[in-house]
């Protein structure tokens, strides 16, 4: 019932959206499980969005598990085709230059599943990031691929309508042109989950990947924070705004535009 819900309401989505001013560091993680796919967050300013794809009789489908996936449930009709739609009319946020980075977490058959991904991208090219004979060209959308990655495959390509999410042991490495996007796993790197204060060698090791990553041109993101409403998530997303830490992770999309709303003041260029 959800599904169908959803694609009606994405059938009857206008080409352009009221104005919502855009939180450059909302990410929303796992996306397509709100009721609405993209345009809750969307209309909460959310400016990076994560989706689970399988590829599954030839078709993208999203989900978070095989048993979640659904025919016709893909990442063009989710995700491709409602922001085309927007971008017709200049831009994701009508008035606003903010770039939204769509992360696509790849889930089954690396290759193959990218393989059709970089297929289906073409028909999405004006509106997309793209690389070119070492030269990125900006758009309105910026395609980052998570998950099973095929590194190798994507580095070979002479033309790329996507992007490689990095992990810390990328840190240092440059290459913005193929990994634009560090992320990694907060607890693998650190013991502090927002209850008392941050220790202060934890605090500077942070500051220090978020350097290291801009000096290099890319961006950072953390997943499996704190995302129980609450002094400790809220004390540990003061930490990442502070720190200047690009993307700030939740499913919890009133809750991450409430704080930043009232938290992050900082001006920052379009992602």
């Amino acid at each position: 019932m959800l599904v169908a819900a959803g694609a009606l309401l994405l059938t009857a989505l206008p080409a352009a959206a009221t104005a919502v001013e855009p939180l450059p560091r909302a990410h929303a993680h796992n996306d397509y499980e709100h009721e609405r796919p993209l345009l809750d967050a969307l209309d909460h300013g959310f400016t990076s969005v994560e989706a689970d794809i399988y590829l599954v009789d030839g078709e993208l489908r999203v989900g978070h598990d095989p048993e979640d996936l659904r025919p016709g449930r893909t990442l063009q009709s989710l995700y491709l085709d409602p922001l085309a739609r927007r971008v017709r009319h200049g831009s994701v946020y009508p008035g606003s230059r903010q770039q939204l980075q769509l992360l696509v977490d790849i889930k089954n058959n690396g290759a193959a599943t990218y393989t059709e991904l970089d297929k289906v991208l073409r028909t999405y090219d004006k509106m997309l990031t793209t690389y070119h004979k070492g030269k990125v060209k900006p758009g309105a959308v910026t395609v980052v691929i998570s998950g099973d990655r095929p590194r190798e495959l994507m580095a070979a390509q002479e033309r790329r309508r996507a992007f490689y999410d990095g992990r810390l042991s990328d840190l240092g490495q440059g290459n913005p042109g193929l990994i634009p996007l560090i992320s990694d796993n907060w607890t693998n790197h650190f013991t502090w989950t927002g209850v008392g204060e941050m220790p202060a060698a934890e605090r500077d090791k942070l500051r220090q990947i978020v350097a290291t990553a801009h000096r290099d041109g890319q961006r950072v993101r953390f997943w499996a924070t704190p995302d129980a409403a609450g002094p400790a998530r809220d004390a540990l997303w003061r930490e990442l705004v502070a720190a200047d830490v690009d993307h700030v992770n939740t499913d919890d999309l009133a809750g991450l535009e409430q704080f930043l709303r009232a938290n992050d003041r900082t001006d920052r260029a379009p992602a």
